[in-house]
């Protein structure tokens, strides 16, 4: 898959705007112009169209990160300098993101029609080079922002895109 088609199938599942495009890439450490972002939605064969770079993607999947769970005082964890994005990191960024257990990980991709094991699941989000790890293919991660564009917008299952205030 194309950054730009990641890009597109999160806005999309999230209901995110240009605007807040442009606040997640700002928290992800990446200033965006507002007026970049729809040729970034566009399809390469669409006039205007702009490539989505790694960097691109990658300061937007750690701005939602940062967005939903605030700054994480390790930032070793994030891999924000890591730039080479592979379908293994989105998924696992989007994991983070969005919270989502091994079992809602599961119940969104049945909701596209892709099963997958528990054990399966968890050799996707090992480090690569560990022997038990699998690479993400396209298909798979198609499936999982399908099933989760159809939890959050034909489901009614909202998510959570703003972090709540501790009283």
């Amino acid at each position: 898959m194309t950054n730009n088609d990641i890009l597109r199938r999160i806005r999309y599942a999230l209901n995110i705007n240009d605007a807040s495009i442009v606040q997640i890439c700002q928290l992800g450490g990446l200033e965006l112009d507002k007026s970049s972002v729809p040729a970034l939605l566009k399809k390469e064969e669409e006039e205007g169209f702009a490539a989505c770079s790694d960097q691109v993607i990658s300061s937007f999947l750690d701005g939602l990160i940062i967005k939903n769970r605030g700054h994480k005082e390790n930032k070793a964890d994030i891999e924000a300098t890591a730039w080479t994005i592979t379908n293994n990191i989105v998924l696992k960024k989007l994991r983070i993101a969005l919270e989502l257990k091994e079992d809602a990980l599961i119940e969104i991709l049945e909701l596209a029609h892709a099963s997958i094991t528990k054990a399966k699941l968890s050799a996707l989000f090992r480090k690569e080079g560990h022997k038990n790890y699998k690479e993400c293919g396209n298909q798979f991660l198609r499936s999982f922002l399908k099933g989760l564009a159809i939890r959050c917008r034909e489901q009614n299952h909202p998510v959570r895109l703003e972090r709540p205030e501790h009283s």
